[in-house]
C-alpha cells in the first residue's frame, strides 16, 4: 500500500495550566486504508504473501471501518477478499449503505449471516465451516485485532514522541492501543477510550501487552458502539470549525471529546503534554448521517 505525506502532520492545541494537547494525523497515512487499519494490515499482508495466500477472509458489520480498509487492501496488494457482514438482514441493502457498496466496488464478496451466528466468529467449527464454502484463506479477525496488528501498531509512536507525558487513544478491539502500550516509554501513561460499553476489553489488550503503564477510561462511549447524542455531534462540528481536523463519531470523536472534558475536570496535572492519536475512521460519517437523517437528527457536517 502506498503512503500520502503528512504522516507526521500534527496540531498543537495549549489549555489553561500550561497543558498543550497535539493530534497526531495518522488518518492521513493513506488516502482510503487510513490510521490503524494501514497499521493493522502492514504485517497481515506481507504473512498472507509469505503463506502465498489468494484469498482474505475477515467480519465486520454494516459501517465497518475495517471491511471497507481490508477490501481496498486486498485489491491493491492483488488478493481476493471475503466479508463476513453480521446481520443478514443486510443482504438486499447494500446500495443503501456506502460501506459495502465501497467494499463491493473493491471486489469483496459478501456472506451475510444472522448475529446469532455472528457471535461464533472465533469458533473453530464455524471457520471450518467457512474453509469448506470458501476454501483456503488468510484469516484476519474482526478489527484486526492479532500479534502482527499489534506489530504494525508498535509503530505508531516514534522518536519524536519522546517527549509527551500521556498517549490517548480510542480503543475497539484493543490492538492499537496495545501497540501503542508496548512502545511507550516508561514515563509515559497511555490511556484508552472504549467505544463499546463493558469491561471485557481489559482482558484482551492483556493478552498482547506485559506493561503497567496504561488505563481504560470507560466514561465517554455515549452509550456504546456507534451511539452518538446530539452533544457530541455538535462538539465534532465545532471541533472541525475551529482546528479544520475531522473527528468520525465511533472513535476519535469520543476520545477527543473525552481528553478535553477530563482537562477540564483537572485530570491531567499542570504543564502536562498530551499526545493524541487520531486513529482515522472517517469512510463511516455517511454512514452515521444517514441514521441520523433517519432520526431527524443534527448531521456531522463534514465532507469525507
Amino acid at each position: 500500500m502506498s503512503k500520502i505525506i503528512a504522516l507526521n502532520q500534527k496540531l498543537q492545541i495549549t489549555f489553561p495550566n500550561s497543558i498543550s494537547v497535539t493530534i497526531k494525523r495518522e488518518d492521513l497515512i493513506h488516502p482510503v486504508v487510513s490510521g490503524n487499519k494501514f497499521r493493522k494490515l502492514k504485517y497481515n499482508l506481507l504473512q498472507a504473501k509469505t503463506e502465498n495466500k489468494k484469498t482474505l477472509l475477515t467480519f465486520g458489520g454494516a459501517f465497518s471501518n475495517h471491511i471497507a480498509a481490508v477490501a481496498f487492501a486486498a485489491r491493491e496488494n492483488g488478493f481476493q477478499s471475503i466479508g463476513i457482514i453480521r446481520g443478514d438482514e443486510l443482504r438486499d441493502k447494500i446500495a443503501q449503505n456506502a460501506t459495502l457498496q465501497f467494499a463491493q466496488e473493491c471486489g469483496m464478496q459478501f456472506e451475510f449471516v444472522s448475529r446469532e451466528a455472528y457471535r461464533l466468529k472465533n469458533e473453530s467449527s464455524f471457520l471450518e465451516e467457512l474453509k469448506l464454502k470458501f476454501g483456503d484463506f488468510y484469516l484476519i479477525p474482526e478489527g484486526g485485532t492479532n500479534e502482527l496488528a499489534v506489530k504494525g501498531c508498535q509503530e505508531i509512536l516514534t522518536d519524536e514522541d519522546r517527549e509527551f507525558d500521556y498517549i490517548c487513544c480510542a480503543a475497539g478491539t484493543g490492538g492499537t492501543i496495545s501497540g501503542i502500550i508496548n512502545s511507550a516509554l516508561p514515563h509515559q501513561k497511555v490511556l484508552g477510550f472504549p467505544a463499546l460499553k463493558g469491561d471485557f476489553l481489559q482482558d484482551e489488550i492483556c493478552i498482547f501487552v506485559q506493561n503497567k503503564n496504561w488505563k481504560l477510561i470507560n466514561d465517554y462511549h455515549f452509550g456504546g458502539y456507534g451511539k452518538v447524542n446530539e452533544e457530541l455531534i455538535a462538539f465534532i462540528n465545532d471541533f472541525y470549525d475551529t482546528n479544520q481536523i475531522p473527528l468520525d463519531p465511533v472513535y476519535t470523536g469520543k476520545m477527543v471529546f473525552g481528553v478535553i472534558d477530563m482537562i477540564q475536570k483537572n485530570y491531567f496535572p499542570a504543564q502536562s503534554n498530551i499526545l493524541l492519536i487520531h486513529t482515522g475512521g472517517l469512510q463511516g460519517i455517511q454512514g452515521m448521517n444517514a441514521k441520523l437523517k433517519k432520526k431527524q437528527l443534527p448531521t456531522i457536517a463534514i465532507n469525507v
